[in-house]
């Protein structure tokens, strides 16, 4: 559309991904990528081809096959062997290289979260075997497909903590558009690990842990042995819907209900924080959208656009209001909401505020 904007992320994967995805690619880049692509494809193919390391994932021969395993090795010296380091063309070839990561893996997206397949099938008729240097030639054409429709601007992505928005961000902005992780427990780092070893984002589990510990709403790893320990501020708005929530998850009778509760308190403290901030990086008439969803714990609902509407007009936003979007494909009770909001209230017009002094009056004698 023309427009200028900028995004704020603390994770270095999608700071780079966000960055690739955000980028002007010329017609010659985008051949040139493609015609390395049919050099990799074919040298990649050759079992005595020279490879890479497997990255140091745990359980790695879950998530591939050995001869995939192997193939991805050697893909991935044949992507840094044939392209130029900081090119676009390298950019691009990566991100192919991360499609076909996930298409080779025995990951499945068939759940809210990633599980894996299995692995034991019946034995079939017709054996079947996959060309896996297709599978980077067509994973290829699709990003180089894409890379051709170019955004009319270039965004740009700030590495940073959303907790402290004015801290990263030094331009002002008319209006905000973001879906926060939702306190759902779900783990984006569990999802992005495969991309963030082999492209060397992540070289040991704890440093995964860490990552998630700093995201919000993070629970990987170490993140969640810290919940146990972890203490309320005091300095947070608890608006009285979360006071209730927060009641029923840490009711005794719950197995792990007090570390879960505390992992909701954490939730909205980490949110408070970037809410009583965010104003400082936006224009007086500038407008606000939270795409949330909420969340049930042990039979209690978590009314998150609740909370949020609460926590907004507490930060000194005005008309805020819950949208229903969608049903989420997960429990009945569960849905997608759009909070929105306003840093400051319309200026009305003096003869305007008269009119509507006198109709109320009028009203009032009917």
């Amino acid at each position: 559309m023309g427009l200028r904007g900028a995004g704020l992320e603390i994770n270095p994967f999608l700071v780079w991904f966000s960055s690739v995805k955000f980028r002007h690619f010329s017609p010659a880049t985008i051949e040139k990528a493609r015609s390395l692509g049919a050099v990799i494809a074919v040298a990649s193919s050759a079992d005595g081809a020279p490879s890479v390391e497997p990255p140091p994932i745990h359980n790695v021969e879950r998530w591939w096959n050995d001869a995939e395993l192997r193939f991805l090795c050697r893909l991935k010296k044949c992507i840094l062997d044939t392209s130029d380091e900081g090119t676009d063309e390298r950019d691009l070839l990566l991100v192919a290289f991360c499609r076909v990561v996930i298409a080779l893996s025995n990951a499945a997206f068939n759940h809210q979260s990633m599980s894996f397949k299995t692995t034991h099938e019946a034995p079939q008729l017709f054996a079947f075997t996959r060309d896996n240097a297709d599978v980077f030639r067509k994973e290829l054409t699709l990003v180089l497909d894409g890379a051709a429709d170019n955004p009319r601007i270039e965004p740009s992505v700030v590495t940073g903590d959303a907790r402290e928005p004015s801290r990263f961000l030094h331009d002002r902005f008319d209006m905000l558009i973001t879906s926060p992780p939702y306190p759902n427990r779900i783990s984006y780092i569990r999802e992005l690990r495969p991309y963030m070893y082999w492209l060397g984002f992540l070289t040991n589990g704890r440093d995964a842990g860490e990552y998630d510990w700093q995201a919000i709403g993070g629970t990987w790893g170490v993140a969640t042995s810290r919940l146990t320990d972890w203490k309320p501020s005091g300095k947070a708005f608890t608006p009285p819907d979360l006071k209730k929530a927060l009641a029923g998850i840490a009711d005794p009778k719950n197995d792990n209900g007090s570390l879960l509760a505390n992992y909701v308190a954490k939730y909205f403290e980490d949110m408070w924080r970037h809410l009583s901030d965010i104003g400082t990086v936006l224009t007086e008439e500038a407008e606000v959208h939270y795409v949330v969803g909420n969340s049930t714990f042990y039979g209690t609902l978590l009314p998150v656009e609740a909370i949020f509407k609460s926590m907004l007009q507490e930060a000194g936003f005005h008309d805020v209001e819950i949208v229903k979007i969608r049903k989420r494909n997960s429990k009945a009770e569960l849905f997608e909401f759009d909070v929105t909001g306003k840093k400051n209230q319309p200026t009305i017009h003096p003869t305007v505020r008269e009119d509507r002094r006198s109709e109320a009056r009028r009203s009032s004698r009917r």
